[in-house]
């Protein structure tokens, strides 16, 4: 089965997964950068943990592991399911790792926790924005995915779906068990779940029409 192009193919794209060009580096630093803002903002606003968290809350209280052990080991599972869908890694697969968690606890250790709702929705709502336009733009940088995402965009390219229904797919699924396992869920949990697919998609929908993308058959619509 011929695959499906997901994400766009940018200006600032890199020649192959390990090339290490000025455009691309820049873009891609910014993306993991802004997403890992995002995911802070997320954790700062204590309205719900994202559903892939949750997952490693649940896992960490079973097998009586760090929630950071959990991650990884999810981590760890995630990539083995990018054989069948004949997934690469890249450099960009590495950076995802180091950047983001650099990001994620700068942000939860020099922003102040918000104490009024008000605060927090806003905190949890622009954390939500950032994190979908850092994911889209990651991508279209073409130097590999992350574990997460890599499983999103094969999972497309091999069934020919729309990114919005197998990121909200896989959030939710992941949720539920990481609740049954017993991680903890709240209103921020559910509107990551419901939402993320659906920004990301809206932001590759966006960058696919900027004028300097020739090619056609994008699965984004």
């Amino acid at each position: 089965m011929k695959k499906a192009r997901v994400i766009p193919h940018t200006s600032w794209a890199a020649k192959s997964l390990w090339s290490v060009e000025g455009k691309t580096m820049s873009m891609l630093l910014f993306a993991l950068a802004i997403l890992g803002i995002g995911d802070g903002l997320i954790v700062l606003a204590n309205l719900g943990s994202s559903p892939w968290t949750v997952l490693s809350q649940g896992v960490a209280l079973q097998a009586d592991v760090s929630i950071g052990w959990a991650s990884f080991w999810i981590s760890c599972l995630v990539m083995l399911a990018w054989i069948p869908l004949k997934l690469r890694f890249g450099l960009g697969t590495i950076l995802n790792i180091i950047v983001i968690a650099f990001f994620l606890g700068l942000t939860v250790k020099m922003m102040p926790e918000p104490t009024a709702l008000f605060s927090q929705i806003l905190f949890g709502g622009i954390g939500l924005l950032l994190y979908g336009l850092g994911t889209a733009l990651y991508l279209t940088c073409h130097q590999g995915a992350g574990p997460r995402d890599g499983l999103m965009v094969g999972l497309c390219q091999r069934f020919h779906l729309k990114v919005g229904i197998v990121r909200t797919s896989l959030e939710v699924s992941v949720c539920v068990l990481g609740y049954i396992l017993g991680g903890t869920v709240g209103i921020g949990t559910v509107v990551f779940a419901a939402a993320i697919g659906w920004i990301v998609q809206l932001c590759l929908n966006s960058i696919a029409r900027l004028p300097h993308f020739p090619y056609e058959g994008d699965n984004l619509h």
